[in-house]
């Protein structure tokens, strides 16, 4: 069973709107969204002896997610990740988007989907989201209505995201929730145990933007097929942290990407998904300057993000995927948080 109760989170400066917080709760998860940005700001899982933490980075009060933050737990977008000097051509045309990321568009600019209001629907075991992105918004063609929907399933919450064009346009969505197994708050994630199931990840230049190459893992830092503890490999491979794009198999049917085991709670979280990448990103800009939930502060690598997604800058790379949405065409991807205790 799961219970889905909605209240009130916050008010928009200037009568800009009622946030929600739209709480999921079965036996072995409870997890709390808000109808700004579709954030996820509680994520409460069990540890081996059943006691709960939240193990998600986020904020107390609707004031920490308005201010200059790195998308704690919210749904990135028109498109997620990095365009290269925020310009690409589309039929033709060139198109210029802000920029906001060094020389970079990341994450859909400027007020990108994290920074809106969406309207809610409570589902039996969940809630949907929905908005229309108008034409030209951030810069991008065409007029976009896209649905997010979380729902619960014990242990596993699951995510759709669907869109519709009226023009030929740019889509790739995903969450971008900062993970502690440990809990939030604590000071990193060095204790955690990765696994990603890929054999090749794209290489990046000096501002993060992949240099087109889809390189192999082997013999690499990247090379996560087998666990690796997280402080002990980035120490071996003398790597700063993580913030690339790991090649997944692609195809749309839900299949493994990566597990995370935290030994020291038991907690496990493993991540499905129908989407051909996922940006595995272990916080590196995190700098302690943001007051958390309960007066947390979260240093470098306190978090760790796994962004599925389309490959980065894909528009700009005729060998990536396309990440084009058509009219009379639907946007269809769904990822799969499952967590349980080792």
């Amino acid at each position: 069973m799961v219970s889905v109760t909605r209240a009130v989170f916050g008010e928009l400066p200037l009568g800009a709107g009622t946030v929600e917080k739209f709480q999921l709760q079965s036996d072995q998860l409870r997890v709390d969204i808000i109808s700004w940005g579709c954030t996820i700001t509680a994520l409460e899982v069990k540890d081996r002896q059943g006691r709960a933490s939240d193990v998600v980075l986020g904020f107390d009060e609707l004031e920490g997610y308005l201010q200059k933050q790195p998308y704690f737990g919210a749904v990135v977008g028109r498109v997620a990740n990095r365009i290269a000097k925020g310009m690409f051509t589309l039929d033709g045309k060139e198109y210029k988007l802000a920029i906001n990321n060094g020389p970079n568009s990341l994450h859909g600019g400027v007020k990108g989907f994290d920074k809106v209001l969406w309207t809610p629907r409570v589902l039996s075991n969940g809630v949907e989201f929905s908005r229309v992105s108008p034409d030209g918004e951030e810069g991008y063609p065409g007029e976009l209505k896209v649905w997010v929907t979380y729902t619960l399933d014990g242990s596993e919450l699951m995510v759709n995201y669907r869109a519709q064009a009226s023009q030929t346009t740019l889509v790739n969505l995903t969450n971008h929730s900062y993970f502690n197994l440990a809990g939030q708050g604590s000071p990193n994630i060095y204790d955690h145990e990765v696994t990603i199931e890929a054999d090749a990840f794209l290489p990046v230049n000096e501002v993060l933007i992949p240099t087109g190459e889809i390189a192999s893992v082997q013999g690499t830092a990247f090379d996560l097929r087998k666990p690796v503890k997280l402080g002990k490999h980035l120490q071996e491979f003398h790597v700063n942290g993580f913030d690339h794009n790991f090649c997944l198999k692609g195809s749309k049917e839900k299949r493994f990407c990566a597990r995370v085991h935290h030994a020291g709670s038991g907690r496990v979280l493993e991540v499905y998904t129908t989407q051909p990448g996922v940006q595995f990103y272990t916080g590196n800009f995190l700098d302690g300057t943001l007051k958390g939930k309960s007066g947390a502060v979260y240093p470098k690598h306190s978090g760790f993000c796994l962004e599925t997604q389309s490959w980065p800058d894909a528009i700009n790379q005729p060998h990536f995927a396309p990440v084009l949405l058509k009219p009379g065409e639907e946007y269809d991807h769904t990822t799969w948080f499952k967590f349980s205790v080792a």
